[in-house]
């Protein structure tokens, strides 16, 4: 089913892992967003996010699968979470004057939604996006390693054939 010079797995599993790729993105977001009412939260969201990328990148080739989500953009991306964690953090100590303490009143026909949580959920995302980009980070370095292995294998193999 694959034509010749194509990397990756076949174009049925390519197209199922594009096709998948945007529902599970979601869901992962859902589950980061909505962790202070539901089971979930920014770590079981970001493991799901990253499940996401690793679909693909197992499913097409490795440049393509690995360009999603390169080093440069892993790395920034990784910062900038921890950044809106601190943020969020900061903004809970500097306007509710307690670290624990919510800054945004909830109405009481307001619980249970999404905006029940004040700032759990904007630091849900963030842990979310950092969790997720740790995890894609973990990936890539066991890809790169076990492509390394396979390269040394085979150059060691062929030097004892000669």
């Amino acid at each position: 089913m694959r034509p010749h010079g194509n990397d990756g797995m076949s174009m049925i599993v390519q197209t199922v892992a594009r096709w998948l790729k945007g529902p599970i993105l979601l869901f992962g977001i859902y589950i980061a967003m909505y962790g202070h009412v539901t089971p979930g939260g920014g770590f079981g969201g970001g493991v799901i996010i990253a499940c996401a990328f690793i679909l693909v990148a197992l499913a097409t080739s490795e440049p393509v699968g690995l360009g999603l989500f390169s080093g440069n953009k892993d790395s920034g991306l990784d910062s900038v979470d921890l950044l809106s964690i601190h943020v969020a953090a900061w903004l809970v100590t500097w306007i509710a004057e307690r670290s624990v303490e919510q800054f945004i009143a909830t109405p009481e026909h307001a619980y249970f939604t999404l905006l029940s949580g004040g700032t759990i959920p904007i630091a849900n995302i963030g842990l979310g996006l950092k969790v997720a980009s740790a995890v894609f980070l973990v990936f890539s370095v066991l890809t790169a390693l076990e492509v390394l292995e396979l390269k040394t294998r085979g150059t060691s193999g062929a030097e004892a054939e000669s």
